[in-house]
């Protein structure tokens, strides 16, 4: 295996921990990183599987509450109608997703056009929404009601087109229906565990016949470092959030759609 293959690998996975939990799609992100690096993954596998480590990075960090949702949900109704708001929320995703996994890996992915312009589209709508005077109705993810979380879910499907961004498109559609911006990232932050642990299992089933012990160690090599690097990003992004909004990623967006399309003229 190609040393330079082990150093794509670990720059993509930092890249994927850093973006994951943020509205700026990190499989849009890794999937045009990757296009531009020359990496080549068997069956597009490692830019779904490594976000296994973004999975435990929540884990890690959450893992008192979770800890507490757990011991508590045969005796409180709270912790039952929250757990059953993060359920209803998946389902959306878990049925689509795999009516839509052939195409999604076979024809989306390998598009990078396409990824730029979701990038620089999405930027501009997370910068409108940002700015819009609106007014928050629920600010605690454990009252959501069971049809917002349902709706939340719908929107979630959005991102089953590389560069919409999963976090981004849960996010703005719980802005737009009335959460704050602090339990709009956190309701994001439970909805990624089903949801990417899903696809994880998914995709590994569908691969499982043509992945490699190679394949193996460049997802390892992807897995460990989006575990560290989303440790990072889970610990600090709701008090970024609460300061700042989701202006700065609105531009970061831009910027990335911007100069992919840049690459993409000049580099092809």
């Amino acid at each position: 295996m190609p040393d330079q293959t082990i150093v794509n690998a670990f720059i993509l996975g930092i890249v994927e921990g850093l973006t994951e939990f943020i509205p700026v799609s990190s499989t849009g992100h890794i999937l045009l990183l990757g296009h531009f690096l020359g990496f080549e993954s068997t069956g597009k596998t490692f830019e779904v599987l490594i976000q296994l480590g973004a999975i435990l990075a929540i884990l890690t960090v959450y893992f008192a509450r979770l800890w507490n949702l757990l011991i508590t949900l045969p005796s409180s109704n709270e912790s039952r109608r929250f757990v059953a708001g993060i359920l209803l929320a998946f389902l959306p995703a878990a049925v689509i997703g795999a009516l839509a996994h052939d195409f999604i890996k076979q024809v989306l992915f390998e598009s990078p056009a396409l990824i730029c312009s979701t990038l620089l589209i999405g930027g501009v709508i997370l910068l409108w929404i940002d700015r819009l005077p609106l007014t928050p109705r629920y600010t605690d993810v454990t009252e959501y009601p069971l049809s917002l979380c349902l709706k939340i879910g719908f929107c979630q499907c959005l991102a089953m087109v590389p560069g919409v961004s999963r976090s981004g498109s849960t996010i703005a559609g719980a802005l737009l229906m009335g959460t704050d911006k602090r339990s709009a990232a956190e309701f994001s932050f439970f909805l990624a565990m089903p949801t990417m642990a899903g696809a994880f299992a998914y995709d590994l089933y569908k691969n499982r016949d043509v992945l490699t012990m190679d394949d193996a160690m460049i997802i390892g090599v992807g897995f460990v470092t989006s575990f560290i690097a989303g440790v990072f990003v889970v610990k600090g992004l709701l008090n970024f959030v609460s300061r700042h909004g989701f202006a700065p990623f609105a531009w970061w967006r831009i910027f990335a759609g911007l100069a992919g399309f840049a690459g993409l003229y000049f580099l092809g």
